[in-house]
């Protein structure tokens, strides 16, 4: 991976190599301003060249893919994991709020505006007056916080990668499939400037993830795939995708269309296609890419699948990412990615849940346990550590230990022994992190 560069004024540069980086840091040349990903800044006066930087954004509900291509060389790829416990972790909240309301505690301020109407209950057989909510104080544009959180963090990441590459031309991929093409399908021309092609691989990859890339006879995956028409065009069939259904090269044979067997009989049986269901997350999403990025060069993953496999390359975030980026070919790919994970440092709660025992005074006016240990000897939450050979993260402190996790979540163990913690003499702190995880080097086969 390369190392990003800003001159004297604080603009983006060309980057450059990390053997060129160190010798600018030994000659006092440069300083670092950041480690995530790693930046310097020139003290010297520098050459204002600069060259057409691409940068491919493969955009994702859990996975985001990163590439950043000058001139048909991947300089920089990679993956980011959004976090995907919000909503768990408000639905927790709101089980711990709704039982304050079975004690005496203090009052609350509904985030609601509440009028009062008169109403005909049927079970009292009476008029009666009820209480209800008119207006919510939610802004306009508002969004559940589980698909805020992963959007700000996608623009964040976007905006900052953006920043540092001069003249960068930023390509996102924003679905699987063209959702206007779907509607109309007479749409062509200016519009898409891809050819006549485009709407029959953008058809075709919705059916296949519509069927979550499973045949539908067999009901296996990981086979090579066909769209079967359900009735058949010699029967009035058309193209479109309601009519279409994911079958494999082995089920969709010559003897399974003829009449009795089993794919004449979807048709006979007037069998009706499953409906898509796409995330909320990637509507939402989509619309906020057009606004906040209307110069971006805007793609789908129907376009993409076809460019990786032009390129020779295998199906991961980081190769998308590579095919979205726009060039022609490659002729020069890292062989190491980055990865750059989410983690939660703060860990908030109105009371605790469960009462604790043997307590001596009333609950309210006990002191709390300590459920943020923020450090301890000096090591703090999410510090990058050395432990056994490998790179990992402090995930939580124990009596005279911590708890490592590498980027994937996996705990560092002592080999000799049973359990999970491990000695504070046993760790050697490499950095202190904010609450981002980041690996620049990994190998190639993680996706």
């Amino acid at each position: 991976m390369r190392v990003f560069v800003k001159n004297l004024r604080g603009e983006s540069i060309e980057p450059c190599s990390q053997r060129k980086a160190r010798l600018l840091l030994r000659e006092n040349k440069a300083i670092i301003i950041d480690y995530t990903p790693f930046t310097i800044q020139m003290l010297i006066a520098t050459g204002e060249t600069v060259q057409g930087n691409n940068l491919g954004i493969d955009l994702g509900a859990k996975h985001v893919g990163i590439a950043i291509a000058l001139e048909n060389k991947i300089i920089a790829k990679g993956e980011i994991e959004l976090r995907q416990d919000v909503k768990s972790n408000l639905e927790t909240r709101k089980i711990y709020r709704r039982s304050r309301r079975n004690r005496k505690t203090r009052y609350r301020r509904s985030k609601f505006k509440y009028k009062t109407k008169r109403i005909y209950s049927i079970e009292k057989k009476k008029w009666i007056k009820k209480k209800i909510a008119f207006q919510s104080t939610r802004p306009e544009g508002w969004l559940p916080p589980s698909i805020q959180s992963r959007i700000t963090n996608t623009f964040y990441w976007i905006d900052k990668f953006a920043s540092l590459l001069p003249a960068c031309k930023v390509h996102i991929e924003v679905g699987k499939f063209d959702v206007a093409r779907m509607i109309n399908p007479t749409i062509k021309g200016i519009e898409y400037q891809q050819g006549e092609v485009f709407g029959y691989h953008d058809v075709r990859y919705y059916v296949f993830a519509r069927d979550k890339y499973t045949c539908q006879v067999c009901k296996k995956k990981n086979k090579i795939l066909n769209t079967h028409h359900i009735v058949y065009k010699t029967y009035g069939g058309t193209d479109r995708a309601n009519n279409l259904i994911t079958v494999c090269t082995d089920c969709h044979t010559y003897e399974n269309h003829q009449k009795g067997n089993i794919l004449w009989k979807w048709m006979v049986e007037k069998k009706k296609a499953p409906k898509y269901q796409e995330l909320p997350f990637m509507n939402a999403l989509r619309k906020r890419v057009f606004s906040t990025y209307p110069n971006a060069n805007i793609t789908y993953g129907s376009i993409t699948i076809q460019r990786r496999k032009e390129l020779g390359l295998e199906k991961t975030h980081y190769n998308d990412a590579i095919a979205i980026a726009g060039i022609e070919k490659i002729k020069e790919n890292l062989t190491n990615i980055f990865y750059l994970r989410q983690f939660r440092k703060k860990k908030r709660s109105l009371h605790e849940a469960t009462a604790r025992k043997g307590r001596k005074e009333k609950n309210q006016l006990q002191k709390r346990n300590k459920k943020n240990t923020k450090e301890v000897n000096g090591f703090f939450l999410n510090d990058k550590v050395m432990a056994f050979g490998k790179m990992g993260f402090i995930s939580g402190f124990a009596n005279g230990s911590a708890y490592v996790k590498d980027i994937k979540g996996i705990y560092i163990t002592n080999p000799t022994k049973k359990y999970k913690q491990v000695s504070f003499k046993e760790i050697t702190v490499v950095s202190h992190q904010n609450n981002w995880q980041f690996i620049p080097c990994l190998p190639t086969k993680v996706s």
